[in-house]
């Protein structure tokens, strides 16, 4: 274990055959649990590693130059998939994430993307920022997000909605702080209080999609994502998970298969930043929106979310100079 966890000190970016948990950090954390619990990380790496697949070229060759103010900082793209194949032709990026590290490691920030934004596709012109999937794949997303920031992405995971339900399960339920309550949409809809409540697998995934009982649609889901990626990770935390090398190596088990990562995110890697991140707690974990100008339509009749290019280009140069906290400090957390 001592030569393992040298290996992740130094953080390799070692490479894999193409075939060999929304959200990467959470793969982190559950990787830092495994530290704490001792004594059983081999296993969990060659889970993760065996179970996962790796996205050929999913970092564009030609991304943005890291501003040295930058540092060792890590940009991560969390993209959750409606669909198990990332190439897919009809592929589309129902939930984006971009998940900011700083070089102290003192905490976590983590931005939502609306997936109706209005923006520039490299090659496509003007769309919604979702359809860069169905464009272009993974290299495509990853690229209009670079382009939107004009910052580099360091590496990618993809998770589709099998491997949220999985995960969630093998957690044993999530608890949820839910702000008012709803009806879910659908074939079978489902009541949530408001309140804390508990939500399985069938039941989070409904909670994490539904849009169309609320009044301001899209907005209101992503801050229902947020809050329970905010759950996930509290549990996560608790002693009864930490303490759990059977939860770990079953939460892992569960979501690999359904992830999808760049040839750089193996388990060497992802333990590495799980390493660096060991003394971070739920409460170090920031979570906003990247601000908008509310909602439109374009030229062709779609109805859109209008970008706000100020608070683009403020957290564009707060990505440049790794002082995301000082963003949020000064704009009342970026909503």
């Amino acid at each position: 274990m001592t030569q393992y966890l040298q290996d992740y000190e130094q953080s390799p970016a070692r490479r894999r055959h193409p075939v060999r948990t929304t959200v990467i950090v959470l793969v982190a954390l559950v990787l830092t649990a495994a530290l704490v619990a001792g004594g059983y990380l081999w296993n969990l790496a060659r889970s993760f590693d065996s179970g996962t697949t790796t996205i050929e070229n999913a970092l564009p060759a030609d991304s943005p130059f890291k501003d040295p103010a930058a540092g060792n900082s890590q940009n991560i793209l969390l993209i959750g998939s409606d669909t198990r194949d990332p190439a897919s032709d009809d592929a589309r990026s129902d939930t984006m994430m971009l998940v900011h590290v700083p070089s102290d490691r003192s905490g976590v920030y983590v931005m939502s993307i609306m997936r109706d934004t209005w923006t520039d596709i490299p090659g496509y012109g003007e769309h919604k920022i979702n359809a860069a999937m169905a464009f272009g794949g993974v290299p495509l997303a990853v690229d209009t997000v670079q382009t939107l920031f004009d910052a580099p992405i360091d590496h990618v995971a993809i998770i589709d909605f099998e491997g949220f339900k999985g995960l969630t399960d093998a957690l044993g339920g999530v608890q949820v702080e839910n702000a008012g309550a709803f009806t879910s949409s659908g074939e079978e809809p489902r009541y949530f209080p408001a309140g804390s409540i508990s939500l399985d697998g069938e039941s989070a995934l409904s909670f994490v999609r539904e849009r169309y009982a609320f009044t301001d649609g899209d907005y209101q889901r992503v801050r229902n994502q947020q809050s329970f990626v905010r759950g996930l990770i509290g549990t996560v935390l608790t002693k009864e998970t930490l303490t759990s090398p059977g939860k770990i190596n079953e939460s892992v088990a569960e979501i690999s298969p359904y992830l999808s990562v760049d040839e750089g995110l193996d388990s060497a890697t992802v333990g590495g930043l799980a390493f660096s991140l060991r003394n971070v707690r739920s409460s170090d974990i920031s979570m906003f929106t990247l601000p908008t100008l509310g909602t439109g339509t374009s030229s062709d009749g779609q109805s859109i979310v209008v970008k706000d290019e100020t608070a683009i280009a403020d957290i564009a140069e707060a990505l440049d100079n790794d002082a995301m906290g000082e963003y949020l400090a000064a704009n009342s957390g970026g909503q």
